[in-house]
């Protein structure tokens, strides 16, 4: 079984804010796999498919940001999943709107979902794409990332979000490397 995670904040209030990056690319990854991701199940909402024949899980946990992990691990344990067959998708501020960068490992670059989920499967070893909303020196980093992506951007950072629902479509039936090669390459 493969597991995507989306990271975000649950509640209406973080709807379409930056923060919820990972949140937007599962609805549009949702709806490649023809599924939805509405099951409360391992404190976050999943859905689950099987495409080519391999057997899917998409996760919107329902920890809030910070504690993405404790979902997760809930996921792992009950299933048997194997950190290799992980893909996590969250937002990154390193990285300009409407670019992504896609990893098979590393540290989380202090996004705090990410570090949680490393702490729970005590592994740097986990595929991500980072779906970058850039960041702005005059702003403060929450008051930022809890905020909704500027006008002037929202169109490149809509083309981010399907490019990583397709980059997340992608690695169900292809290696993480082929999608780095395809997604990473024009960046």
């Amino acid at each position: 079984m493969k597991l995507i995670v989306g990271l975000g904040n649950p509640g209406k209030e973080y709807e379409k804010t930056r923060h919820n990056a990972g949140f937007c690319v599962m609805d549009e990854l949702a709806k490649l796999c023809h599924t939805s991701i509405e099951q409360k199940k391992f404190n976050a909402l999943i859905g689950t498919t099987q495409i080519s024949g391999e057997q899917v899980m998409l996760m919107k946990p329902q920890t809030y940001m910070n504690s993405s992990g404790e979902a997760v691990i809930q996921a792992v344990n009950f299933y048997k999943i194997d950190p290799k067959d992980i893909l996590v998708i969250h937002d990154d501020l390193d990285i300009p709107v409407g670019k992504l960068r896609i990893r098979t490992q590393g540290s989380s670059g202090g996004q705090k979902g990410m570090q949680s989920i490393m702490n729970h499967l005590h592994t740097q070893e986990i595929s991500r794409i980072r779906v970058g909303i850039d960041k702005n020196p005059l702003i403060p980093i929450v008051d930022y990332v809890l905020g909704k992506v500027a006008k002037e951007d929202l169109k490149n950072y809509e083309d981010s979000v399907k490019r990583a629902a397709d980059a997340a479509y992608m690695s169900i039936t292809h290696s993480i490397e082929e999608v780095m090669n395809r997604y990473n390459k024009n960046e």
